[in-house]
């Protein structure tokens, strides 16, 4: 496969069935007790700041992004971020997050915040959150909670229950 046979779109409804499978496949059931999927429970994801990146037609690789606040700052929630087994260490998911993070920043979000292992996420500009800064519904280890400050004094902002936003 060569790069150039990649092709990364906004998600629509069209691509919801392959989006679910590619989740189960990489998360299996659990996914919907972990905190985050709680908030994504609250209200709907974000279309026009959710992408697929396709193989030949085919949908190998999500990334969404839900609305949501974390006291006030106003701010997405990334994931869940997923890619096909078949198609894993060939960057995908790197260029999932940057153009998801992209187009947050251009819809004008403060943040985008998301859980998720530090080593993978920093080089890609997320920041650790502070203790105790956020509170999740549910339980949540807080040293995987991150943050991507788009928006002045995020880190100093940022605080509270993070909740789903119309």
């Amino acid at each position: 496969m060569h790069k150039h046979d990649l092709v990364y779109l906004t998600e629509d409804a069209s691509h919801d069935a392959a989006i679910e499978l590619i989740n189960e496949e990489a998360f299996g059931p659990g996914r919907f007790a972990r905190a985050a999927a709680r908030i994504r429970e609250q209200g709907p994801h974000d279309r026009a700041l959710s992408f697929i990146c396709a193989d030949d037609g085919e949908t190998i690789g999500s990334v969404r992004m839900t609305p949501v606040s974390a006291g006030p700052v106003a701010a997405h929630l990334l994931g869940p971020l997923a890619v096909r087994p078949s198609h894993k260490n060939r960057g995908i998911g790197r260029e999932l997050v940057r153009i998801a993070v992209e187009a947050a920043r251009r819809k004008g979000s403060d943040a985008v915040i998301l859980v998720g292992d530090a080593a993978y996420y920093q080089p890609l500009g997320f920041q650790p959150v502070a203790r105790g800064a956020l509170v999740f519904p549910g339980p949540v280890d807080m040293a995987r909670v991150l943050v991507a400050p788009l928006g002045a004094d995020v880190h100093a902002r940022l605080a509270g229950e993070i909740r789903w936003r119309p």
